[in-house]
């Protein structure tokens, strides 16, 4: 399920649906909310995004794509 990005929590890896150049997607990794906006929970870079909702990443089945994956 969805939630509003102002619900978004900062302490777990959750699934970011955002908005670019390409319309609405979601990432396909997981994020962090930091201090400073958002960065990859993998990598630890920051992401010039502008989310507008979250999901848990384990909700999304790309929680077990990359535990298969590897990415």
């Amino acid at each position: 399920m969805w939630h509003l990005i102002t619900t978004a929590p900062a302490d777990r890896d959750i699934e970011l649906a955002v908005l670019d150049r390409e319309g609405q997607h979601a990432l396909v990794f997981p994020c962090r909310r930091i201090a400073a906006g958002w960065m990859n929970a993998k990598s630890g870079e920051r992401l010039d995004v502008r989310p507008t909702h979250w999901r848990d990443w384990a909700e999304s089945g790309n929680a077990a794509k990359t535990a298969q994956t590897g990415r």
